[in-house]
């Protein structure tokens, strides 16, 4: 029989699978007695682990969700998923929420897993950079009215720098290149909008419900697009060959025909659309917005001006190679 600490630690992580547990089975997987079993759960319960146990031959036992939060067990796979998504998570959003519990469960990690997590990490690529900072207090607000069909009230800062105050009835939360976005029926304009959430503060949900709408047939991204929230990029290229080289999470991506497709993207990351897009590889044509043509100038210049530096360097360099050869004897 295993000592009292050990006993407790795996009674903790059997309970931990969110099943119900047969008393006897229990007992049987820590080789212990009944009266023993009884008398650990007790003290689990003690610390603040909310077990709940139901009646009937032998009786079960089963881990329900309580007021406080208790520390938690992994097993050594589920301490590395839980490290690794945490760290890909504090990077694509920066959220210091997963920050501060990365860092909790990389303290925690033993040799052993640390190893395993950095190996992780170092072989698979992350994000460039973190998506602008949304408030997590807002994100989680928003999504908890989205789901219980809640009306939501805030202060948003529109791309101009204007401030308004917004009535919306809240649906989904989508991240289309580094930002988050809302897609929400605005109340007060009886139309469909897209909001940036790091414009969103002062979130407000008076606790009243509304009857779900109909989406928008294409999607928040084809929504966000064409009302000038977007872009649209045509490719002179089959849908398979752009879907390979274009993160189908950023946008829509759909077939014109057999040689062409359409990306529409809900996303104003204007900077990282254009290197984006140029990445894919084949012919393209910017339909709009201009912020996004004008991004793309940019783009051009700065890589046409790289190819010029470049080309006068090793012209140079030939030209200086010529000189010191020495010279045919006649």
């Amino acid at each position: 029989m295993s000592g009292p600490g050990e006993r407790m630690l795996e009674l903790l992580s059997l309970l931990q699978s969110g099943r119900d547990w047969p008393g006897t089975e229990l007992a049987e997987r820590l080789g212990t007695s009944p009266r023993t079993l009884r008398r650990d759960l007790d003290r689990l319960r003690e610390l603040g682990y909310p077990v709940r146990s139901a009646r009937g031959p032998g009786g079960s036992y089963r881990l329900v969700a309580g007021r406080a939060l208790p520390p938690l067990m992994f097993t050594d796979d589920e301490a590395v998923a839980a490290v690794v998504g945490l760290r890909f998570a504090a990077l694509a959003t920066g959220d210091p929420g997963a920050d501060d519990a990365l860092r909790k469960l990389e303290q925690a990690l033993p040799n052993r897993l640390r190893y395993r997590t950095e190996a992780v990490s170092a072989a698979t690529e992350g994000p460039s950079r973190p998506a602008s900072a949304a408030d997590p207090s807002v994100i989680a607000g928003l999504a908890t009215a989205a789901t219980a069909r809640q009306h939501a009230e805030f202060d948003y800062t529109a791309r101009d720098g204007a401030r308004s105050r917004r009535r919306v009835e809240p649906y989904r939360q989508v991240l289309l290149g580094r930002r988050w976005y809302l897609l929400g029926f605005d109340r007060d304009r009886s139309a469909w909008r897209t909001f940036r959430l790091d414009r969103i503060t002062a979130v407000h949900v008076p606790g009243t419900t509304f009857r779900p709408r109909e989406l928008p047939a294409d999607g928040m991204t084809a929504f966000g697009a064409d009302r000038g929230g977007g872009a649209v990029v045509h490719f002179d290229a089959p849908v398979e060959a752009v879907a390979e080289n274009l993160r189908a999470e950023a946008g829509s991506l759909v077939a014109v025909d057999g040689g062409k497709c359409r990306y529409v993207t809900g996303t104003d990351d204007w900077a990282w659309l254009a290197m984006a897009v140029a990445a894919v590889g084949v012919p393209y044509r910017i339909e709009g917005p201009p912020e996004l043509i004008e991004e793309t100038r940019r783009l051009a210049y700065r890589v046409t001006h790289a190819i010029g530096s470049a080309s006068s360097v090793t012209g140079s360099a030939r030209r200086n190679q010529a000189l010191e050869q020495p010279s045919p004897r006649g």
